[in-house]
């Protein structure tokens, strides 16, 4: 038995929420429009269970642990991508910067190949395919999946951070972050900084 299957096998995967318990709630278009001024840091995962890589945008990772050290994100089910990110064993993250704004819209639209780019991306010793101008890329394994209405949240024990050189050579561009907020992307700066006001 391959140390996937067996990877596999002992990954805990709980169904979150019961469904039929939920009151009927905000309506779609009443929570999405409650959401539009969440801003939120846009990344990139990726992943291969063996039949090719795949990847898609997200704006839902979040750290929740430092010891032992873990990341969740959610994946929906109308993603090309999730079935195979669900199928693999690991996955990297890619915290964008606002250089990468078109990796961003890329790897958000249907249909559109990733992958076409070769200068673009790398595999990674360990095999994951990893877009080599994000600032910061975090591998890690699946821990756990949780199914939580049409999404699916993934729990990440990150193993290894890539940091992208800087300096002239570098091919990350070394610009503030990338955010998403109100259906548009942003980049943070010096100039979004919040002065503490006087006293």
């Amino acid at each position: 038995m391959s140390e996937l299957t067996n990877f596999k096998q002992a990954r805990e995967h709980v169904a979150l929420i019961d469904d039929l318990s939920l009151e009927p709630g905000l309506s779609p278009d009443d929570f999405r429009e409650a959401f539009r001024n969440h801003a939120g840091g846009v990344a990139v995962v990726t992943a291969d269970a063996g039949r090719g890589p795949v990847a898609l945008t997200a704006t839902s990772v979040i750290s929740v642990s430092a010891t032992p050290p873990l990341l969740v994100f959610s994946a929906s089910t109308l993603s090309s991508s999730t079935s195979t990110i669900l199928e693999s064993s690991s996955v990297v993250v890619h915290l964008l910067g606002a250089g990468q704004v078109d990796l961003a819209r890329l790897c958000a639209t249907s249909g559109a190949d990733r992958f076409a780019d070769t200068t673009a991306w790398t595999r990674l010793p360990t095999g994951e395919p990893h877009f080599v101008a994000a600032p910061v890329s975090i591998r890690g394994r699946i821990a756990a999946t949780c199914a939580a209405g049409a999404s699916t949240l993934v729990v990440v024990n990150a193993t290894h951070a890539h940091h992208a050189p800087t300096g002239a050579d570098a091919r990350s561009d070394a610009s503030g972050p990338l955010v998403y907020h109100n259906r548009t992307w942003h980049q943070l700066s010096e100039l979004s900084r919040l002065v503490p006001a006087a006293h």
